[in-house]
């Protein structure tokens, strides 16, 4: 194709609502443009590259034995009803009526339509396992769209549903899930990790993974060993309680003041006492229960770890007045003692603890000496902590490092979370009625592109790996007006396509120095720039955007020498079978 009739409007300056490199990148590369908050146009170039990322995945989709349809965008409320998360879901759920009357919501996610489709045509266990599949867009209607395509509010995803027969079946689903996983975002040139997580909104009681791409830009935080294979997200990385001093003899609790000493720095300063000997009291409230959280000085609370222990759909600080009502005192001076019937969760490290500095429940005081099991006794101890690099490994001795990661993919066990709330249930072998055994497999099509852009760029532009740039190569004759150089270019142009490498000319009357700076912008993985040298000496020069290196090649060799460039970056993308 000619550059002159690709719809590419390039920008020189960056745009002022673009604040990630992959937005600023895809709007000044004429890939993407803005339609409304959230909502953006794919231009060809963006678009082809998006299909070109929907191959790979329906190739390893249709690998693993998944079957593509295609669910409605448009739901009935009476299906999330019957699930229990048409209330649940939140304001990020677009919600319509039509001219009835009659609720609909458009598709964040698709376990109620998939079910309930299931349901009504699969009665015996002959059927499965059912691996369906579909690649559409999305709707989630975020309180604050930001980072171009890293958080739309509409996106277009890819999501597989599993039914087994069993729980051994699902595990089996899963493997190849996560295999295929690995397969898809290998394939795509990316830098990734699975972690484990949490399964939040979609929910289900089996274990799940997200699939990090590495990226200083990334908006989760991720931790994993330097010498296991453990990963984990920080709302679900498990924490391994430090040694405590429990050798240490219990001292007298002593009342000591504190004028307008609130914070844990302020009293670990104020008493010269490290702030690991601390104790940070702090009060949380849900939709049924007002509790109190504990956990040592320096640690913070996370508060997706206690939310699931709770079981609770919602949880936020308690606010000030609460805090005086059930403490006695404001915020700043909340502790253990003397709470009454309020129930107390510690986190495991706690117990292990001797001589604790807490807050008195006493306007401008604070208790030195107090121990747990002595002087106070939660109602439950458990893990509700969030996990810091340098901490031990939960799984062997190594150390936690940590990094920024993008979220590209998830993978759940559901269960039978969703089977049972829909009845979805088949006839096992006996004839006896069974619930369905769930799963579900999300890839973010359109953030992965995003993400690709923030591991892949440099100051010039985007670099991408060659299985997903939208043209392998770029023919460039420094002047159209030459009409040798023209000629050859076209030559090379042709050769190329012919053989199966995706390339476009430069066609444009734009001076070299234009040419280059978009070419390098756009990010196509081979330049080949075709001069003087063409002509009077037959020797083109081929630039590789990544590595920066330059071959010089005759021009009746220029065509071979690429394909083998861009067949060996493609087959050493593939992962080993």
């Amino acid at each position: 194709m000619k550059i002159s009739e690709i719809f590419a409007p390039t920008l020189r300056e960056v745009p002022a609502e673009a604040e990630v490199i992959s937005h600023i990148l895809m709007l000044r590369a004429g890939m993407i443009r803005k339609a409304a908050s959230g909502v953006y146009t794919f231009l060809p170039l963006g678009y082809r590259i998006i299909k070109k990322v929907i191959e790979i995945v329906r190739e390893e989709m249709d690998n693993k034995g998944g079957q593509e349809l295609m669910l409605p965008i448009i739901q009935p409320a009476e299906l999330w009803m019957q699930s229990g998360r048409w209330h649940v879901y939140g304001d990020e759920l677009f919600r319509l009526k039509d001219r009835h009357g009659r609720d609909f919501s458009l598709g964040p996610t698709h376990e109620e339509i998939i079910t309930d489709l299931v349901k009504g045509d699969v009665r015996s266990y002959k059927q499965l396992p059912l691996l369906l599949y579909q690649i559409q867009n999305k709707y989630r209607d975020e309180r604050r769209p930001r980072f171009g395509l890293m958080r739309g509010r509409e996106f277009i995803m890819k999501d597989l549903y599993s039914f087994d027969k069993d729980n051994e079946g699902l595990d089996v689903t899963y493997h190849k899930m996560y295999d295929a996983y690995i397969r898809i975002f290998t394939r795509c040139g990316l830098r990734f990790r699975p972690v484990e997580a949490d399964p939040g909104a979609i929910g289900g009681s089996g274990g799940t993974h997200e699939f990090m791409v590495v990226a200083d830009s990334g908006e989760a935080a991720i931790v994993y060993c330097d010498t296991c294979n453990y990963a984990a997200n920080v709302e679900k990385a498990e924490s391994v309680p430090a040694p405590g001093n429990t050798d240490e003899n219990m001292k007298e609790m002593q009342e000591i003041s504190t004028p307008g000493v609130k914070t844990i720095d302020e009293v670990s300063g104020f008493l010269s006492i490290a702030s690991d000997k601390l104790l940070k009291t702090l009060i949380y409230r849900t939709e049924a229960e007002t509790v109190a959280v504990i956990v040592r000085g320096d640690r913070e609370i996370n508060e997706i770890k206690l939310q699931n222990l709770l079981g609770s759909l919602q949880l936020e600080m308690a606010d000030e007045r609460t805090v005086q009502e059930i403490t006695g005192a404001a915020p700043g001076f909340s502790g253990p003692l003397g709470l009454g019937d309020i129930r107390i969760i510690a986190d495991k490290e706690i117990m292990q603890m001797r001589n604790t500095i807490t807050g008195a429940n006493k306007m401008d005081t604070h208790m030195l000496n107090v121990n747990p099991g002595r002087d106070f006794e939660p109602s439950q101890s458990a893990d509700i902590r969030l996990v810091r690099e340098g901490e031990k490994c939960p799984r062997c001795q190594g150390i936690l490092m940590e990094a920024r990661g993008i979220e590209v993919g998830q993978v759940f066990k559901l269960g039978t979370k969703y089977s049972e709330a829909m009845g979805a249930r088949y006839l096992d072998e006996n004839g006896k009625e069974k619930l369905m055994v769930m799963g579900c497999y999300g890839i973010g099509v359109s953030r992965t592109v995003a993400a690709s852009i923030e591991q892949n760029h440099d100051k010039d532009g985007i670099i991408w790996p060659m299985p997903i740039a939208p043209f392998h190569a770029v023919v460039v004759p420094v002047s159209v007006k030459d009409k040798k150089q023209l000629e050859l270019a076209q030559q090379i142009y042709k050769s190329l396509n012919e053989i199966g490498v995706e390339a476009v000319i430069d066609d444009r009357n734009e001076r070299p120095g234009v040419k280059f700076k978009d070419a390098d912008l756009i990010g196509f993985p081979l330049r080949v720039v075709v001069g003087t040298k063409a002509v009077e000496e037959g020797i083109v020069e081929i630039k590789h955007r990544r590595t920066g290196d330059v071959r010089n090649t005759a021009v009746t060799d220029a065509a071979l020498v690429i394909h083998k460039i861009v067949a060996d970056e493609i087959a050493e993308s593939m992962p080993i079978s």
